[in-house]
């Protein structure tokens, strides 16, 4: 996604499947789509002939190892605030000699998000809670609790860490979102009300319970722009409107009901 908003897609060999649910024309050509870094072989990197590799957040050990002995040149990522996102971008520029776009990515990020933070501001903080993982909860990463800020949000428990459902319960949270790493916006809303007891919350009694599809969210790149407007509109949905990757509770349940309706 960096390389694409960067103008240097034609440098990319090859991706993760996960790049090309982000950046779709990455598809276009003869890339392979190879192991992210949670699985990557070094056979399949040996294969893509790379002269560089760049993987992110998460790493298992065994792949960061599968990485290091196909013997390519490795920037291994791991940020954690936007601050570092920035900082990411302008490195992978750097090495592909492309930093005026990096300036122009970043200050098109930082544009959008003080915009859609000036407009959150008018009207009352919610309290949001953004999870990136169900068994276990985990809340979502850091960048993302900024993003919830920006977005008229009050970002419930820490950023990246396991919570007890209890716990969240007894926040209260008057916006649930779910933006499950590699589910996509298939995360079964209904279901984790219903086994963690959250349909008496305030989200829960108002429908307020979305999912956002994960690479909105997860990936530390300028696609969290779009994520960002996913997050305004869920949580202020009679301001900003309807996002792109965002679904509603509602939506799932009713699109459940035609679905059995059909069957019948």
């Amino acid at each position: 996604m960096i390389l694409a908003n960067l103008g240097q897609l034609d440098r990319v060999v090859a991706c993760t499947k996960y790049c090309a649910d982000v950046v779709p024309e990455v598809l276009r050509g003869n890339r392979m789509i190879i192991a992210d870094s949670w699985s990557a072989r070094a056979s399949e990197i040996l294969a893509a002939q790379p002269d560089f590799v760049i993987a992110a957040v998460p790493y298992q050990e065994k792949a960061v190892a599968e990485i290091l002995k196909a013997g390519v040149r490795f920037l291994a990522l791991s940020p954690r605030t936007l601050d570092d996102i920035y900082t990411d971008i302008a490195l992978i520029a750097s090495i592909v000699g492309a930093s005026d776009e990096a300036t122009r990515v970043i200050s098109s990020m930082q544009d959008e998000i003080e915009e859609v933070r000036r407009k959150a501001e008018l009207f009352p903080r919610k309290r949001v809670f953004c999870e990136e993982w169900g068994k276990p909860v985990i809340a979502s990463q850091p960048w993302v609790a900024e993003l919830v800020r920006a977005a008229g949000g009050e970002f419930l428990s820490d950023p990246g860490r396991q919570c007890p459902p209890e716990e969240i319960f007894r926040q209260d949270p008057e916006v649930i979102i779910a933006a499950w790493c590699g589910a996509g916006d298939r995360v079964p809303l209904p279901k984790i009300l219903r086994e963690r007891a959250w349909s008496s919350t305030t989200a829960g009694r108002t429908s307020q319970v979305y999912c956002i599809s994960d690479e909105l969210l997860n990936t530390p790149a300028p696609t969290l722009i779009s994520g960002l407007h996913a997050l305004a509109a869920a949580i202020h949905p009679e301001v900003f409107g309807p996002a792109l990757g965002l679904r509603s509770i509602t939506q799932v349940v009713t699109a459940g009901m035609n679905v059995h309706s059909e069957l019948g």
